[in-house]
């Protein structure tokens, strides 16, 4: 199979990139198995590191966390589409007064790290009179900001990636801008970037962690706590393989929800490979879709 980015490797180079395959994965093996060896060794998977957890009430607290991070999550998650929703459709207004504002609101929150704002709600806020800002609150505001920010850049991009025909179409045959947007522009462009979407989405999830800087009680926070329990001599390890565990099944799911999307998306209908024939068809459903929104307005 050739490729444009290089020339394909030849024998030598094959054997040679197998032999530092090899290397590499025993050198990597080798290390992990060192420092589970040094685990073992100083007594990390004993059982009584592993007693605490065998308790009823404990794994009660580990499902409300559970609970609350994906409260947390789901709350941040909406939050953040609509935000980024409104926000991209202010960056492409064709009024400099709304255009600028947005665009400046965009940019400084997409540049400021999401656990600075967290800080700021949380520690900043409360002493200027806004007294109901919880850990929660403080968290959720935080992820909304920043993500809301940066979906609104992913819907932009999708937007303006679709081919100019349609919306031309759209103001030919006497649609607003809204409904062009709303009808025609905005479905295609979520569907197209729905992959990425999603894996912003997966960021919102695990970006909840940082809340328990802020003692906001979620996974991390109650892993945390009970990794440092003297009494049962301070389970760190059994506590990070569980909470660890339930982070990265979460993260799975999430993901598979985008890569089913992805292979959705893969199925549909290909435009034609002839850049005029794209425009007419594009023009063509742009004007099907316009005729049939007419009569249901009629109707």
């Amino acid at each position: 199979m050739s490729t444009v980015l290089y020339d394909a490797p030849g024998p030598r180079a094959r054997v040679r990139n197998r032999i530092l395959a090899v290397i590499t994965t025993l050198i990597v093996l080798g290390i992990l198995g060192f420092i589970v060896y040094r685990f073992i060794i100083s007594g990390q998977f004993t059982a009584q590191k592993w007693e605490l957890f065998r308790y009823t009430a404990v794994w009660r607290a580990i499902g409300g966390a559970t609970l609350t991070t994906l409260s947390a999550f789901a709350v941040a998650a909406v939050g953040s589409l609509l935000l980024g929703f409104i926000l991209s459709v202010g960056r492409m207004s064709v009024h400099a007064w709304i255009r600028v504002p947005v665009t400046v609101f965009t940019e400084i929150f997409r540049a400021i790290p999401v656990l600075i704002l967290m800080l700021i709600m949380y520690y900043g806020l409360p002493p200027l009179g806004f007294d109901f800002i919880t850990p929660y609150i403080a968290v959720v505001t935080g992820l909304i900001l920043y993500n809301g920010s940066v979906l609104a850049e992913v819907f932009r991009s999708g937007v303006e990636s679709l081919p100019g025909g349609q919306s031309e179409a759209g103001y030919a045959i006497g649609m607003r801008k809204t409904a062009v947007m709303s009808i025609i522009l905005y479905p295609q462009a979520i569907r197209a970037m729905m992959p990425v979407i999603i894996s912003q989405l997966v960021v919102v999830l695990k970006d909840t962690a940082l809340g328990f800087i802020i003692t906001f009680q979620e996974l991390l926070y109650l892993a945390k706590f009970y990794g440092s329990q003297v009494t049962y001599d301070s389970p760190i390890i059994p506590s990070t393989i569980i909470f660890g565990s339930i982070y990265i099944g979460l993260c799975l799911l999430l993901a598979g929800v985008a890569k089913w999307v992805e292979l959705r998306s893969r199925r549909s209908k290909k435009l034609p490979r002839d850049p005029g024939a794209s425009e007419s068809l594009a023009a063509a459903e742009t004007k099907a879709i316009a005729m049939q929104s007419n009569q249901i307005g009629r109707g």
